[in-house]
């Protein structure tokens, strides 16, 4: 190629990126910065109107709808300080059984998957099917089922029945096991077995290879199964309604429920106010966990 022409090429670069259009640079990637701040604003609307609701003395959704008209704290002083409904024993609650059963998902499930993905026993693949198909009915169906259950079971161990806290845990625990086993399946096949053998032949024992070399591998699944857990059984209404029937064992999510359940006398404020303390701790659980969400939830689509 002649001076010439590398000189006219070159002079051409800088000046066709100058000359495009408004509507050629749109089409060539500015439509992503607006479809990207239309779904930002789709997201956070209704937590800034929530947020005014919260804030808003009316106590209605209707006079919120001038956005921070008005701002006063009495909600969320009426919310810290009712007798009758003691928020921060339901955020106790939550918190205490959100935690335990993320715990539990995580050990149960992560000690599940590595069974399934190490070892070679019989019914293995009918067991890998039977969670496959477990996993797609929702627990919510069989609610029915749960509360008659419980409701035998609390005349022989009334804290694992109806109005038991550890009981709604063991509820979660069940309805979580298939679904967080088989995801937790895929990632545990992408650990090299010869690491385990490497380990088998300097004299470690499954559980030693289980709990020193497994386990620290695969922390992004076990962080996000543990967060999923925990964000479930942390919003769920309707297991914890049925099981829980003792206002000072509440979780959040039947608590809050209070305030609007009576006709005519719903508190929106209260209940928005309650509605945004309580996302505070879903929202630092993201914010710290956040690097392990991405690598956690594809690690497993590689090999299975």
């Amino acid at each position: 190629m002649s001076t010439s022409r590398v000189s006219n090429v070159a002079s051409r670069k800088p000046g066709s990126r100058s000359r495009l259009s408004v509507g050629q640079r749109f089409a060539r990637g500015g439509w992503k910065h607006v479809a990207a701040l239309i779904a930002c604003v789709f997201a956070l609307f209704p937590l800034v109107y929530a947020l005014s609701a919260s804030l808003s003395p009316t106590g209605s959704l209707l006079g919120s709808n001038d956005l921070f008209a008005e701002i006063t704290g009495a909600n969320y002083r009426n919310l810290l300080n009712d007798p009758q409904n003691p928020f921060l024993t339901w955020f106790g609650n939550s918190m205490l059984i959100s935690s335990i059963t993320a715990v539990g998902t995580v050990l149960m499930g992560a000690a599940a998957a590595y069974a399934f993905s190490r070892f070679r026993f019989r019914f293995r693949r009918g067991g890998l099917m039977s969670l496959l198909i477990i996993q797609m009915f929702p627990q919510l169906l069989a609610f029915v089922a749960i509360f008659l259950l419980l409701f035998s079971i609390s005349e022989v161990y009334p804290f694992l029945g109806l109005n038991s806290r550890m009981g709604l845990v063991a509820v979660y625990l069940g309805g979580a096991l298939g679904a967080n086993t088989f995801l937790m399946y895929g990632f545990f096949n992408t650990i090299p077995r010869d690491l385990d053998e490497a380990a088998t032949l300097d004299g470690a024992s499954h559980s030693q290879i289980y709990w020193t070399i497994i386990l620290p591998l695969v922390t992004p699944i076990l962080v996000v199964v543990g967060m999923l857990s925990f964000i479930a059984s942390f919003s769920d209404f309707l297991l914890a309604q049925i099981v829980l029937q003792d206002p000072q064992k509440y979780t959040l999510a039947v608590g809050l429920y209070q305030f609007v359940s009576v006709q005519f006398g719903e508190n929106w404020g209260v209940f928005t106010a309650g509605a945004i303390l309580s996302a505070i701790p879903v929202v630092l659980l993201f914010l710290f966990l956040q690097r392990y969400i991405v690598s956690g939830l594809t690690g497993g689509a590689v090999k299975g």
